[in-house]
């Protein structure tokens, strides 16, 4: 049969083509997708998605459609719905579980261009007609000729849906294509491969697994039937990877035929959190990288939901993840999806229900996953802090050592042989010396002040009720806990690391640091703390180094030499929990705390605002 002696007449009112066809979908992806999962309904092994000139092709090697078995003219049944009993849940091999139901996603590519070339071929026999906006009254549809059906890819069956002068456009690079892709079609595998074809480039995609497991840093994961994911996940901890049962609830629902019956909630799938966002996103007509996806029968329902479950925290931009619940897509329900596949109604039950679990219980899980995995990294950037100080530290030493052994023996040499009576050895000590006193002169240190502890909160743990005070307005006069030496702080950065020696770790910033600038030692006093070897041992450092410090004294107790006892000192009164002083001492407490971040370069907030950051934690008598 000739292609002008056959009729493609479409089963649906002009009108609605022109109302849906630039309206039914906002985003390209969302139409490439739809057009996807026709072909994984076919039984597709390949899909190519090719880029060229003025088009975009999508090309299938399924079953194609024959238009004298009638498969064209039930794919030209619009709207009819495609799955309605059990035995066309399945695709015609019955390897795969349908994907389609509505009906419309065949128009999907009308949202692209105004005229779609539809071309399939299967048992030989090869069709095309042009799908249109427009469409006469008498709802045919203008046929395709021979030379005019084209394939791109394949050869003995399939499809190629060809959309002519798009209004939609594909990212310039075939790895934004697929990154685009994988967040919205995970379905992806050896056994179904998508092809990306541009002028300039092509890739495979055939694994949607390590595509997006490999960037997280923590993940939990439901099901077993996604278990294997985890050898896709590359963790600096394997506490950052739960495996978990699927999440079950039953819920009883009136199906389509009016009955009322018992019906399991199942969710499975993935919930991550990226190691970093850095560098994610580049075009913002892209998918968000921080998502929470619904999917049903492997198809994607809802893009995101995390503006709907989260509240808005810093750390929920690094979330991501894909939930498959199948109950959405059950036959015998009535269809929650929205006709474009954007999104599921909100007031059904299903619907509530999977919202309700990962708004309170999934959501906070992987955000708490979140803040132990940036603690690790922060404990390791720390660490790598602390020996490139080292390091530099000991480069500067050896580097100024040299010069000064150099200097003074070429010195005292040179004065030597001009004047023989002098002591060459006293004269070298002394030229060292005076390099030493004159050193800070040059800067030599500076460079490495950047990296250091500022100040230490020097108590014993009896009192570290007044001393958390003092560290509480330190941070609210912006003096960070990077800053800041406390090892009774709740905060992991102020405290000496793990297995390190305590003494090592103040001798760093006592003795042997090469840093002009002198860390703040800021003492908590009290009865306890003149019985407290580390603290004593404290103030004796500050002794010998000269370091600056002030006192905050616990009243009764009186603070003795080599402390700078002729400096007024702070007096507070401690009983149990409750911490007091008189407005006169909350007054100079106040003045203190901003007189410490004056001297340590960073600018406190203002006099009235430390009364009132102040008064939060103490009583004025």
């Amino acid at each position: 049969m000739s292609e002008t002696a056959r009729e493609y007449k479409i089963n649906i009112d002009p009108r609605i083509l022109e109302l849906l066809g630039p309206s039914l979908y906002t985003n390209i992806y969302y139409i490439l997708a739809e057009l996807i999962a026709n072909a994984y309904d076919a039984d597709a092994a390949n899909v190519y998605i090719i880029q060229k000139d003025d088009q975009i092709i999508v090309e299938d090697d399924g079953t194609g459609m024959s238009y004298t078995q009638g498969d064209i003219k039930r794919y030209l049944d619009v709207a009819v719905e495609t799955r309605t009993a059990t035995e066309n849940v399945y695709s015609s091999s019955g390897r795969r579980k349908r994907m389609g139901r509505k009906g419309v996603g065949k128009l999907a590519a009308l949202s692209v261009s105004k005229n779609v070339h539809v071309m399939t071929k299967k048992d030989g026999e090869v069709s095309g007609f042009i799908l249109s906006r427009q469409v006469n009254a008498d709802h045919k549809l203008i046929p395709l000729e021979g030379d005019q059906i084209i394939f791109q890819r394949i050869t003995e069956k399939g499809t190629s849906i060809v959309m002519t002068d798009p209004q939609y456009k594909l990212h310039m690079t075939t790895a934004a294509i697929k990154r685009n892709l994988l967040k919205i079609f995970p379905l992806i595998s050896p056994e179904f491969k998508v092809h990306i074809i541009t002028a300039a480039d092509s890739v495979t995609v055939d694994n949607f697994n390590s595509e997006m497991i490999k960037e997280l840093g923590g993940a939990i994961i439901l099901g077993e039937n996604f278990h294997y994911l985890s050898e896709h996940f590359n963790s600096d901890s394997p506490d950052f990877i739960q495996l978990q049962g699927n999440k079950s609830q039953i819920l009883r629902l009136t199906n389509k035929a009016d009955e009322q019956k018992e019906y399991e909630l199942r969710i499975e799938g993935w919930i991550g959190v990226y190691r970093s966002t850095r560098g994610k996103k580049a075009d913002t007509t892209d998918f968000p990288d921080n998502f929470i996806s619904l999917l049903s029968n492997k198809k994607l329902g809802e893009f995101n939901i995390l503006p709907i479950v989260g509240k808005n925290y810093l750390n929920e931009v690094f979330v991501v993840g894909q939930l498959h619940i199948d109950l959405f897509e059950e036959t015998e329900l009535p269809d929650m999806a929205l006709s474009n596949r954007q999104g599921y109604k909100s007031d059904d039950e299903r619907y509530q229900a999977v919202i309700k679990y990962v708004r309170d219980d999934l959501l906070p899980a992987i955000l708490n996953i979140r803040v132990e995995y940036a603690g690790l990294k922060k404990k390791e950037r720390d660490r790598q802090r602390d020996e490139e100080q080292k390091r530099k530290e000991g480069e500067l030493r050896q580097k100024v050592d040299d010069f000064k052994t150099a200097a003074s023996e070429g010195a005292a040499k040179e004065i030597a042989r001009k004047m023989p009576s002098s002591d060459a050895i006293n004269v070298q000590e002394i030229i060292k010396a005076q390099m030493n006193e004159m050193m800070p002169i040059v800067g030599l240190k500076q460079q490495i002040d950047f990296q250091k502890k500022k100040v230490l909160i020097s108590h014993t743990l009896a009192d570290k009720g007044l001393a958390d005070v003092v560290y509480k307005m330190l941070t609210f006069n912006n003096i960070s806990d990077d800053e800041i030496i406390y090892t009774s702080c709740e905060s992991e950065a102020c405290r000496v690391p793990e297995n390190a020696s305590i003494f090592d770790y103040l001798r760093t910033f006592f003795v042997d640091s090469y840093s002009s600038q002198k860390i703040y030692v800021v003492f908590v006093t009290s009865d306890a703390m003149a019985t407290s070897w580390p603290a004593v041992s404290e103030v004796g450092a500050v002794w010998i180094t000269k370091n600056t410090h002030k006192i905050f004294n616990i009243e009764n107790h009186k603070p003795k030499k080599p402390l700078n006892v002729e400096a007024e000192w702070h007096n507070s009164t401690v009983s149990g929990d409750e911490i007091s002083m008189s407005g006169v001492e909350y007054d100079k407490f106040v003045i203190k705390i901003r007189d410490i971040c004056n001297d340590l370069g960073c600018e406190p907030k203002d006099k009235e605002a430390n009364k009132t950051e102040l008064s939060r934690y103490v009583r004025v008598k």
